[in-house]
């Protein structure tokens, strides 16, 4: 009988790992529609994110702590975007026109709220669903 590998070296690392990454991940997130980064990239890293937990512990398990429909998450981002997109033309703008304001939040103070945020939602969630698809479809097939 083969012994039972001792992965706890590995495990914790991966959970320190994933933290920072899925960190780094709304880092990008949020300095999108200012600096470089946004809904793409970081979804990207977020899926990154959830690809280092499945080769560091079994598929099963992290099914079971992230009970995710991947696919159902890209069709919902893809139709957040669609429809943030189409909001503008509602209002007689171009497809894909944001609209943004000021508003002072008691916390925060004054602060700048746009409808861009809610496309990089859409893209976050297209990009990550895809991603994590296309990865656990290849991890099934058999050689």
């Amino acid at each position: 009988m083969k012994p039972e590998p001792n992965d706890v070296i590995l495990h914790t690392v991966t959970k320190l790992a994933a933290v920072i990454i899925f960190t780094f991940s709304i880092d990008l997130f949020w300095a999108g529609h200012h600096f470089p980064g946004g809904g793409f990239i970081g979804g990207l890293t977020t899926a990154a994110g959830i690809v280092l937990l499945y080769l560091s512990f079994d598929i099963e398990r992290i099914q079971t702590n992230l009970p995710v429909d991947y696919k159902k998450m890209a069709a919902l981002g893809v139709l957040i975007s669609v429809a943030t997109g189409m909001g503008g033309m509602i209002y007689g703008d171009n497809f894909l026109e944001q609209a943004f304001g000021y508003f002072d939040l008691p916390v925060f103070g004054e602060t700048e709220l746009a409808t861009a945020v809610l496309f990089d939602v859409g893209v976050a969630f297209a990009v990550i669903g895809t991603a994590i698809t296309i990865i656990t479809s290849i991890s099934e097939d058999e050689l």
